[in-house]
């Protein structure tokens, strides 16, 4: 007997319990509302997506095409939108997650306004939007699940017992979250604070990078400062700790690692004998050996091997490392927290390179054989000039006549169509399994798709409704196109939640429900 039928049931008795005071209550609309609020509470649903990201990596583990995906969104409607889009087109959501950015954050949902993504938003924001995409996802599955019920109403014989299968074997929208807490926020207890009001709203998944927290930069731009080890494996020991005391026992950790591109420290790290990992980090610093007489007024120096050695420290009172060291210190970083209780792994790259990445996961995989990466698919890579590139080094190398393009000029639209960019194209479009099967990727992820679609399709609307076009601009650039891709909010009061609410009032009121849904209402012209 399915859970709807089991609720029935229980529900009915409970009503003879109660006796006459409860006879207006029937125990199938009762059992409906239930069953269109599966999760009722966020750790239900941290929880819940939790178990479904340990299977999914088991299963990467086994097969690499079993890879994950998602699509970063900054609103709780955007992200069922796409969801709602996955299972129309799909009919399932398996290994198809969101992604909750740090830098939409900060550009969309702050009260400051746009900010830079340098943690300067408020420390509940993320909290927020986590509670909203799941409000949204929730909405969506009570949405289905009432178009369902009114279906099984009108339906006898068969095909009342298909509707009610699809009912019984409903597939939910509520899918896993991997949710942004860019440096922590401040020190660890900031950290840990910050981290249980994330998984409360349902975050089964927390990202953390090994950047200094009042001196965040976005991955992409320059400036970025590093902490030593021992500081950013006591913030993931905080995320752990969060995700125990609140019962979320397999919640995950992504350790973020910047080093590729930071190139400055904040601090030296503490070191107590040769080889530590404080010693460790200290090895990659700048230095140029001095002695007692050669020292300056405020000198900070090491003493390694004998020898006394100066780090390079520029005006800002920072470190300078050497150059060339971000891919050993990427290696040590991932190492080191994977060791220390993160799950999974993002490495910040400057290029989307399948080779480099890989070198670097070759390395991690010595010491963590089952080292995975989470990787960001980022907007702010120009992909068709990089790969481009990569397609004209690789004819170059293989001794083609490579002439006809101009390296540098590889954006330009006169190179559409021919050999090196169709060359190109495949290498994207492949790029996701290539580097799932060859570097380790479990999960692909686009962090800002929905804030270029969203200004895209408004300057196409802008361009045309305001121009020569007027309302065949909207008509024929979205209505039209609504309706013949079956887009469900082009319904729009029933996307709001118009009928669930007719559904609520017939409950409640019985024949004397007033409902929006009646025959004038225009809705039906769809």
């Amino acid at each position: 007997m399915s859970q709807y039928q089991n609720d029935i049931q229980a529900i009915a008795a409970l009503k003879d319990k109660e006796g006459s005071a409860w006879n207006a209550i029937n125990p199938e609309s009762a059992a409906r509302m239930r069953a269109q609020n599966r999760f009722k509470t966020g750790l239900d649903i941290a929880r819940y997506t939790a178990k479904i990201m340990r299977d999914d990596m088991a299963n990467y583990d086994a097969d690499s095409s079993k890879y994950t995906q998602s699509l970063g969104c900054w609103h709780g409607f955007i992200g069922q939108q796409k969801m709602i889009s996955v299972k129309k087109h799909f009919n399932s959501t398996d290994r198809r997650y969101l992604y909750l950015s740090g830098w939409m954050i900060a550009a969309l949902r702050s009260e400051f306004g746009p900010l830079p993504d340098q943690s300067m938003h408020e420390k509940t924001a993320v909290a927020d939007l986590i509670r909203e995409l799941y409000t949204f996802l929730r909405q969506a599955d009570a949405r289905e699940l009432g178009g369902l019920f009114r279906q099984l109403d009108a339906a006898d014989g068969a095909a009342r017992h298909a509707i009610q299968d699809q009912i019984d074997n409903h597939i939910t929208h509520v899918v896993p979250i991997i949710a942004d807490i860019d440096a922590g926020f401040g020190n660890a207890e900031a950290t840990y604070l910050m981290a249980k009001q994330m998984i409360e709203a349902g975050a089964c998944c927390i990202q953390i990078e090994n950047q200094v927290s009042d001196e965040k930069q976005c991955g992409h731009q320059d400036g970025k400062v590093t902490v030593p080890h021992e500081d950013f494996l006591a913030k993931i020991r905080a995320v752990r700790y969060a995700f125990l005391e609140l019962g979320v026992d397999n919640g995950l950790i992504v350790a973020r690692t910047d080093s590729l591109g930071a190139g400055l420290t904040k601090q030296i790290a503490v070191t107590r004998e040769p080889g530590d990992l404080g010693d460790q980090y200290n090895s990659f610093l700048d230095v140029e050996e001095v002695s007692t007489e050669s020292m300056s007024n405020g000198d900070v120096v090491l003493k390694r091997d004998g020898k006394l050695l100066r780090p390079k420290r520029l005006p800002s009172n920072l470190f300078q490392f050497r150059a060339g060291t971000g891919e050993a210190r990427c290696v040590l970083d991932c190492i080191t927290s994977l060791q220390n209780g993160a799950d999974l792994l993002w490495i910040e790259t400057e290029k989307p390179h399948i080779a480099q990445i890989g070198g670097m996961v070759n390395e991690i995989r010595k010491v963590i054989p089952n080292a995975k990466l989470v990787y960001n698919n980022s907007p702010s890579f120009n992909w068709t000039l990089n790969f481009r590139q990569q397609a004209y080094d690789s004819m170059k190398n293989e001794g083609k006549d490579v002439s006809a393009y101009e390296r540098a000029q590889l954006m330009s639209v006169e190179y559409d169509g021919t050999e090196l960019a169709i060359a190109a194209d495949e290498k994207i479009r492949t790029f996701q399994a290539d580097a799932a099967r060859e570097a380790g990727i479990f999960h692909h992820l686009i962090t800002l798709p929905t804030y270029h679609t969203a200004a895209l399709s408004t300057d196409n609307l802008a361009k045309d409704y305001f121009g020569e076009q007027g309302m065949l601009g909207y008509v024929a650039g979205v209505q039209r196109k609504e309706i013949r891709q079956g887009i469900a909010c082009v319904k729009h009061q029933n996307m709001s939640g118009s009928d669930i609410g007719d559904d609520h009032k017939e409950y409640f009121s019985g024949d004397a429900a007033l409902k929006a849904s009646g025959k004038h209402n225009t809705m039906n012209q769809f």
